[in-house]
């Protein structure tokens, strides 16, 4: 009886645990005391008055119709092992370009880790052209600093 009670108890205890278990949308990002914004102007889609796309492409017309082209930095990311900042170049509502400028390297398992992460988190970025990217496994830190950074990029290119 008291072994059932105890495997009880634990089942209960690992399932609080694991249902409590932060993930990467409900984590905040600081803002940056002097962000970078972005340097570009609104292309020039909105203002033609072409024709309207049919429905299925609609959301995209009308996300490229409000992009940006130009350099937008992303907030930074407090993380554990230190800050991460993103910084992306946009043109004709993509992404051409995506950079870390800021992440944790202080250390040499910082620097080794991440001398792997981030050029993987930055193509990805790129060929996604969004932030719903795959975290890097071995990296899950830098990796959500990563994907808060390019998100608050991204919604700089992308605001209306």
């Amino acid at each position: 009886m008291k072994r059932i009670v105890i495997a009880v108890l634990s089942t209960i205890s690992g399932l609080v645990l694991l249902f409590s278990y932060p993930t990467s949308t409900n984590r905040s990002v600081t803002a940056d005391a002097a962000p970078v914004a972005g340097t570009g102007t609104t292309t020039g889609a909105a203002a033609t008055g072409t024709a309207a796309a049919p429905a299925a492409a609609a959301p995209a017309a009308a996300a490229a119709a409000a992009a940006k082209s130009g350099t937008f930095t992303g907030a930074t990311a407090q993380t554990r092992w230190g800050p991460v900042q993103v910084q992306i170049v946009v043109a004709n509502g993509k992404i051409t370009s995506a950079d870390a400028v800021q992440y944790p390297n202080g250390n040499g398992n910082d620097q080794r880790i991440n001398s792997y992460a981030i050029p993987v988190l930055n193509g990805e970025a790129v060929t996604a052209s969004s932030a719903k990217i795959d975290m890097v496994s071995g990296a899950t830190v830098t990796s959500d600093g990563y994907l808060q950074s390019l998100q608050t990029a991204i919604d700089k290119a992308f605001a209306k």
